[in-house]
């Protein structure tokens, strides 16, 4: 398998280094913005032949069209912010291959009513194609990291092989991560935390469909594996409530992440002053966006690992019956940070995330998974996915509530 890898950040990286043992992964192109950083990662590598780097505008379709069709790819894994989904999407299908991201394009809120309504939602600018897709015969697998990803894999385990019938699937992320010598500095993509924190969360109920709700909304308290024990989380804009019930049957479908009260301040404080606002404006004759503003004041994650202590659980909870009686399951994958560091050199929110791309690649070279149009995980079976998780040293657990 050759691959365009487009976005050579925390989680780039991390999935060149997950797929670099594979004899199988013949060629990952890195392509960034950041030339820079392209080579930082390709001397870790340390093989330029088979990581060659290139300079790629993700938001220039052509670009990446030129590159996939230089080094004659097979697939364009997409590791950038969502905004960059559509010139990515599109490239991959005008040149005729596959496609993987680990987000859905990006929502619009109802115009009238953002905190009841559903308006453009995660994904649909991609599954309106997914028939131009199918008759091409390729195959687009959107939301492929750990959420949306891993858990979504979960939920169909969930229906296959632990319940008869399911009441609610909520997909609840939590950790007891530190950071140390910074007062604030998200271990993830802040563009993409700002654009799935604030916007207007969605759920879905089989008799509503999808609907809003306030940010924040319905706090409550989960208790997490892995020694990180009980975490506030609240209602937060996500892939999974948007892939799911696609695919599969339940009743209900949330989303809560633990974000704590200083997290939510800060994003909170970023909205009422513009700050989060990710069109550019006009700043003494330069225009420029004042979330990429936030986002070059920060920390880059890629380069917080050594700084970074605790554990992240990233799990799928299912309410349901199973035999006539009432069971409740959590499936949940604990990643340790100090773990990723010493074996991938990569943190442990990047390295969770980027270990499901990696196994997805695995399943469709192998042809364990074959699909063809715009496919969530949900589609494929979860059995090859969830035994090589060990394999690639993320072992899942499951968790009787």
């Amino acid at each position: 398998m050759k691959v365009l890898l487009v976005g050579v950040g925390g989680v780039g990286e991390a999935i060149a280094q997950i797929a670099r043992p594979h004899a199988w992964v013949e060629q990952i192109v890195l392509a960034d913005y950041n030339l820079d950083r392209a080579k930082e990662v390709q001397a870790k590598l340390r093989d330029g032949k088979r990581f060659p780097v290139e300079f790629v505008d993700a938001n220039k379709q052509e670009m990446i069209e030129d590159l996939a069709k230089k080094y004659t790819v097979d697939l364009i894994m997409n590791a950038c912010d969502p905004s960059f989904n559509v010139p990515m999407f599109d490239a991959a299908y005008q040149v005729g291959i596959n496609y993987m991201d680990m987000a859905l394009t990006l929502s619009e809120p109802h115009p009238q009513e953002p905190f009841k309504k559903a308006h453009i939602k995660l994904g649909d600018y991609q599954f309106e194609r997914a028939r131009k897709w199918e008759e091409k015969g390729l195959l687009a697998l959107v939301g492929i990291g750990v959420e949306p990803g891993m858990a979504d894999v979960f939920a169909r385990y969930a229906q296959d092989h632990l319940f008869d019938e399911i009441d609610e699937i909520g997909i609840r992320d939590g950790a007891n991560i530190e950071v140390k010598g910074y007062e604030f500095a998200p271990n993830f993509s802040i563009w993409t935390t700002i654009e799935e924190c604030l916007n207007p969360p969605v759920v879905w109920e089989k008799d509503k469909g999808w609907f809003t709700t306030e940010p924040f909304s319905e706090p409550e308290v989960f208790e997490f594996p892995g020694g990180i024990g009980k975490v506030e989380v609240v209602n937060v804009e996500h892939e999974e409530v948007l892939l799911i019930p696609r695919w599969v049957k339940t009743r209900r479908v949330t989303f809560k992440y633990g974000l704590g009260d200083q997290f939510i301040g800060v994003l909170k404080t970023l909205h009422m002053i513009g700050l989060d606002n990710k069109e550019p404006i006009n700043v003494k004759g330069v225009m420029v966006a004042p979330r990429d503003v936030v986002a070059a004041c920060l920390p880059d994650p890629a380069h917080l690992g050594d700084r970074m202590f605790g554990k992240t659980c990233a799990g799928t909870w299912v309410k349901g019956m199973k035999d006539g009686k009432e069971r409740q399951v959590y499936l949940y994958q604990v990643a340790d940070n100090e773990e990723c560091m010493q074996t991938w050199g990569c943190q442990a929110v990047v390295a969770q995330t980027a270990f499901n791309a990696v196994i997805a690649w695995d399943l469709v070279e192998h042809g364990l998974w074959k699909g063809v149009g715009v496919l969530g995980p949900e589609v494929f079976d979860p059995v090859p996915f969830m035994e090589k998780m060990a394999e690639y040293g993320f072992p899942y657990g499951i968790k009787e509530m």
